[in-house]
């Protein structure tokens, strides 16, 4: 097992948003399943709630990057 940081907020969250986006292709691949079988409203839904997801990815890119920047490296790492 890999010993965890002291504090490992900023390794929760980068794997919290790797989740988010992992879910969200899977789900917009499944849109893109029921658009093509005739779906088209359900699809414009998903694509509307898809687009809060790809609008604040990069905010969320950069505040990880901030976050993981302004971290102290682990004093008992040599």
């Amino acid at each position: 097992m890999t010993d965890l940081p002291n504090d490992p907020t900023a390794a929760l969250l980068f794997r919290l948003n790797q989740n988010i986006n992992a879910l969200g292709a899977a789900i917009e691949e499944a849109g893109i399943w029921l658009d093509q079988r005739g779906a088209t409203e359900v699809y414009e839904r998903i694509s509307e709630h898809l687009e809060v997801l790809v609008d604040n990815s990069e905010a969320i890119a950069e505040l990880l990057a901030d976050l993981i920047a302004r971290q102290k490296p682990d004093e008992s790492t040599p």
